[in-house]
């Protein structure tokens, strides 16, 4: 009733036992770290494009997603007046890199450069330098490609949350190792663990890296407690010794994980 009130729901009271003697937390940085509602800053298409066509593609093939970065696409469209209607076969979202299916018999991807690269899509070292750029000012980019040719990209912003950079120093000051694991690029995850002061995290995890490296805390004796919000999240927050799962964020997260904090705040 306590934890109720102060905006904590415990599944079981072990959780609570638990959480003393924890001396490692792993996070999530989307939603959990960050807000989780980004916005579409920039748009950038490539010659052989326009920033019509690839929104209208991204926010066409984004109409099967749940994802937030998606869902920031879709706004950005709506706002725009830009026309999604378009038809998606196929559609398969691909953990850790993004989504792709098939517009008018042509394969449209949406995601990172790792998506890009098991496609052979070649990206010119100009757009890979600006990429860098919007990256290491804390920005996510979407690279939008058509069959093997590189259409453009989406800049994405998701604000840090104003509580999360106090409350990661109250657990390091309190010796509780603070470890960012996210599946976003190397260049934003750094900008992002900078403003919040992580020393360690992990950029391109998949969630069979996040699992692995909860196993290899546990065996070396670390009580490890993982925060997630989304469904990539949920396989770690199950394994954790505590998974504690943000009530902003997705069903299956809080059903794997002993606490939920029902304000997403850490």
């Amino acid at each position: 009733g306590k934890g109720a009130t102060n905006g904590l729901l415990t599944k079981d009271g072990s959780a609570l036992e638990k959480m003393n003697k924890v001396d490692v937390l792993l996070t999530d940085k989307t939603g959990t770290i960050t807000e989780g509602k980004p916005t579409v800053d920039d748009i950038q298409p490539s010659a052989l494009s326009s920033i019509n066509e690839i929104l209208a593609l991204a926010a066409s093939l984004n109409s099967n997603s749940t994802h937030p970065l998606g869902q920031a696409i879709i706004e950005r469209a709506k706002k725009d007046g830009t026309e999604i209607e378009q038809q998606v076969s196929g559609f398969e979202n691909v953990a850790g890199q993004g989504i792709k299916g098939h517009i008018n018999g042509k394969l449209i991807a949406l995601g990172n450069q790792l998506l890009m690269e098991s496609l052979q899509v070649t990206i010119s070292e100009e757009i890979r330098k600006a990429v860098e750029s919007a990256q290491s000012n804390g920005k996510t980019v979407s690279y939008l490609s058509k069959g093997s040719d590189l259409l453009g990209y989406f800049s994405i912003s998701d604000q840090i949350k104003a509580s999360s950079k106090q409350a990661i120093h109250y657990l390091l000051q309190h010796d509780v190792d603070v470890i960012m694991l996210t599946g976003d690029n190397a260049h934003t995850a750094k900008s992002v663990a900078g403003q919040v002061g992580i020393k360690h995290f992990k950029a391109n995890a998949l969630p069979k890296d996040k699992l692995q490296e909860i196993h290899k805390l546990q065996e070396q004796g670390h009580i490890v407690a993982m925060a997630g919000d989304g469904i990539n999240d949920a396989p770690a927050l199950a394994q954790a010794d505590i998974g504690i799962a943000m009530g902003t964020g997705t069903d299956v997260a809080i059903q794997s994980a002993s606490l939920t904090l029902l304000q997403g705040d850490l």
